[in-house]
């Protein structure tokens, strides 16, 4: 079972994806993932997007796409699929990847989408809180820290991002809505996406979550 989640900043899927991931033992890939690898192995498209990077450039979609495909390509754990977490981000991505995994074990099964109002939004980003040291995420309302401003987890230190903030979240959110609305329609046109009411509870959400992939077959 192959998943791609979408929402965006702040929607939960970093919450979403990790009980994903240990519910139906999927390979949890993401963007950041597959461009350490491949950098860091030296490949030919790897060291391509270095150049990129190093120069302060966007990297081509048809590098970002090629390495996409190489890293599925080589799981040494294939497990029972894979959740992709931050890609496909545009249409072109979207299109160039469902030609490379047409028809093969790589292909989209099924496309979540985390759906909340900007208000909700609003509210759960700016109080969100995040540990320095292990990467835990909290929240001062919904979700606090036994003490705080400090993880329960490792007891390190938490942090707000700088940019967590009503203005920043209208500009990233702006950027995501124009990005990610025709990746969508695209795959909705497909008939691969299930819309996730995220303005729930945790649990809630992780409820419709796994009520959407019981309905799928894994391994």
């Amino acid at each position: 079972m192959n998943i791609l989640i979408m929402g965006g900043p702040g929607a939960g899927k970093g919450t979403m994806s990790t009980r994903i991931v240990k519910k139906y033992h999927v390979n949890h890939i993401s963007t950041g993932d597959i461009f350490r690898s491949e950098i860091g192995m030296e490949t030919e498209l790897g060291l391509a997007a270095k150049d990129y990077i190093e120069k302060g450039l966007l990297v081509p979609d048809e590098i970002t796409n090629g390495m996409v495909k190489n890293y599925l390509e080589h799981l040494s754990d294939k497990k029972s699929g894979f959740l992709l977490d931050g890609y496909p981000r545009t249409l072109d991505q979207a299109v160039a990847f469902d030609k490379l995994s047409g028809g093969t074990m790589m292909a989209i099964d099924i496309v979540i989408a985390m759906e909340i109002p900007f208000e909700a939004l609003a509210e759960r980003v700016t109080g969100r809180r995040l540990c320095k040291d292990c990467g835990a995420i909290y929240h001062i309302k919904s979700q606090p820290s036994r003490q705080e401003g400090i993880c329960d987890q490792c007891g390190g230190t938490l942090y707000q991002r700088k940019d967590d903030t009503v203005e920043s979240l209208n500009v990233r959110l702006d950027e995501y809505t124009k990005q990610t609305q025709p990746v969508l329609d695209f795959y909705e046109a497909k008939g691969l996406v299930k819309h996730i009411n995220a303005n729930q509870p945790i649990e809630k959400v992780w409820a419709d979550v796994a009520s959407v992939l019981n309905g799928y077959s894994f391994g």
